[in-house]
């Protein structure tokens, strides 16, 4: 309130107090309040001064913005021209209010005359609450860490050409959702904050999740005249659970089609796995890793990884899990066997495997197979070694893979968006946000991936998984694209890629190689030749 106005409504009260009889107590009382309507004025002017100074300097992102530059860089030893936007743009929600904003980096080739056709990658990263700075700046984009050849962290922290990218066959969006990032709720009309709730059933949770992103995605591909192009979803763990359910999503309610979906080192995506299955599916993953740390018997160690892994999973199948699925009433002889044939593929003792009654945690794995070593394994990759306070236990302290990688990709981010892509913000960049708790109900992505592709002729689905993930090992990845489709009938577009590393299996240099040689192989299969249409053919007896 200014002074004008206080004057404006208090002016009737001073008349009548100057019609006072007794002038002089109307005078003090005149001169009293005066003074009080000055000091309140003063007050007010002040704090609303302050009000004003806090807005101005409050610190926040731009809710619809980009920055352009243009780049040069080679892949597969071919030249490659293309401009990088990086920006900002608005969920709306259904009364058309900007209730969020997200960050994306959108990489364009800009050497060819025509791009209309050009395949569009969409690429979420997981958590839930995990930036998109991991296959941004590790994995398919045209700049990465600088990191040694096994993927460890090396000074001074930065980014390098990537020889491998796909790039030179499709354009990328990576896209963080809320609060990772810089991307972030935005306040209502009033200026507050939604509430906890509001946000979780407008953002936090499968379902939430999908559907804000199918809108942001609509909204990215009419902006940016994407709409002929086929489309790709890639995920990365949570991520996969993310894009097999938008590409029903995108289908249903956008009416956007897709040529396909890439999920690399995925999570169950709403396909159960209890009981003896989930505990048996975990012994692939130990032989892998007790392999690679030469735990094993000298007849497996002298075996390729890929020579062996088929002999584990054979067990795993017809012998580990009907012996599981009889818990304590398997008989003594079978135990005996299958104990022994579990400590001859995992490196553990018979003894600890009995002691766990024969179901194994992944914990206790990390802990117990270089426990005379003195060293526990990582988690989402079992390559990297850590150490504990004490050897005992049934769990690592910390997991080493995660430290290690947070060394070289937190300031590589920052550095590379500041200072390469020149977007400048002093909103902190979310490696991981608070998003939680994050409402995992009703998650039936898998199935929704499954009418996907049925809906859809042209869609085609890749696996990529890592054989040391202890995290989201590579055969319960297997396990998920078994289950997908129990028909059989979609089996012909479901492909599985193994690689020697772990969750994040681009990190080795060899396996960063492959694994973008196997999207380019994918991206060329999976687009059909021109004027094949969508549609099923009758089979021919």
């Amino acid at each position: 309130m200014n002074i004008q106005s206080l004057v404006r409504n208090t002016s009737p009260v001073l008349l009548r107090l100057g019609n006072n009889k007794n002038r002089a107590q109307s005078h003090s009382t005149l001169t009293w309040l005066t003074a009080a309507l000055i000091a309140f004025v003063s007050l007010t002017s002040s704090a609303s001064a302050q009000e004003e100074s806090a807005s101005a300097h409050a610190r926040s992102i731009k809710i619809d913005s980009n920055v352009v530059t243009e780049h040069e860089t080679k892949i597969l030893g071919k030249r490659v021209k293309y401009s990088a936007t990086t920006g900002t743009q608005p969920v709306w929600n259904s009364k058309d209010e900007a209730v969020a904003t997200l960050f994306y980096t959108y990489y364009q080739r800009t050497d060819l005359k025509d791009s209309t056709e050009r395949p569009l990658i969409i690429s979420f990263n997981g958590g839930p609450g995990s930036a998109s700075v991991w296959m941004h700046v590790a994995y398919t984009g045209p700049r990465i860490l600088n990191i040694d050849d096994e993927g460890y962290p090396v000074q001074p922290y930065g980014v390098q050409t990537n020889p491998y990218s796909i790039l030179d066959v499709a354009d990328i969006v990576f896209v963080n959702p809320v609060n990772t990032g810089y991307s972030r709720v935005l306040p209502k009309a009033d200026g507050s904050m939604p509430s906890q709730d509001e946000q979780q059933k407008m953002f936090f949770g499968v379902n939430a999740d999908i559907s804000y992103l199918a809108d942001w995605v609509n909204t990215f591909v009419t902006r940016n005249n994407r709409w002929r192009s086929p489309k790709y979803l890639i995920g990365e763990s949570y991520g996969t659970t993310r894009v097999s359910g938008l590409a029903l999503e995108l289908q249903n309610r956008q009416w956007m089609y897709l040529n396909g979906v890439v999920l690399v080192s995925p999570t169950d995506i709403g396909i159960e796995r209890n009981g003896p299955v989930k505990a048996a599916n975990r012994l692939p993953y130990f032989a892998a890793a007790a392999w690679y740390h030469n735990k094993l018997e000298a007849e497996l160690q002298n075996k390729d990884l890929t020579e062996l892994l088929p002999e584990v999973e054979d067990f795993t199948i017809n012998t580990l899990i009907p012996a599981l699925a009889k818990g304590g009433f398997i008989g003594g002889t079978e135990k005996r066997d299958v104990l022994k044939q579990m400590a001859r593929y995992s490196g553990l003792s018979e003894a600890s495997i009995a002691q766990n009654n024969l179901d194994v945690s992944t914990a206790f794995f990390w802990k117990d197979l270089l426990r005379d070593e003195g060293k526990t394994l990582g988690r989402l990759d079992s390559r990297y070694l850590g150490i504990d306070a004490k050897q005992s236990g049934d769990r690592p302290d910390y997991w080493a893979e995660l430290t290690s990688w947070l060394h070289s990709f937190t300031p590589a981010i920052n550095y590379y968006l500041r200072e390469e892509l020149k977007y400048k913000t002093d909103i902190k960049y979310n490696m991981f946000g608070n998003v939680h708790p994050w409402d995992r109900s009703n998650n039936k992505t898998g199935e929704n991936l499954r009418l996907a592709m049925a809906q859809n002729p042209y869609l085609n689905v890749m696996i990529q998984a890592g054989y040391y993930d202890g995290a989201t090992n590579y055969f319960d990845a297997k396990y998920t694209m078994w289950q997908l489709d129990q028909s059989g009938t979609l089996k012909d577009r479901l492909s599985f890629k193994g690689y020697r590393s772990g969750h994040m299996m681009y990190l080795r240099r060899d396996d960063l190689k492959q694994s973008n040689q196997d999207l380019r192989e994918f991206i060329e299969a999976s687009t059909p030749s021109k004027g094949a249409p969508a549609m099923y053919h009758r089979t021919q007896n």
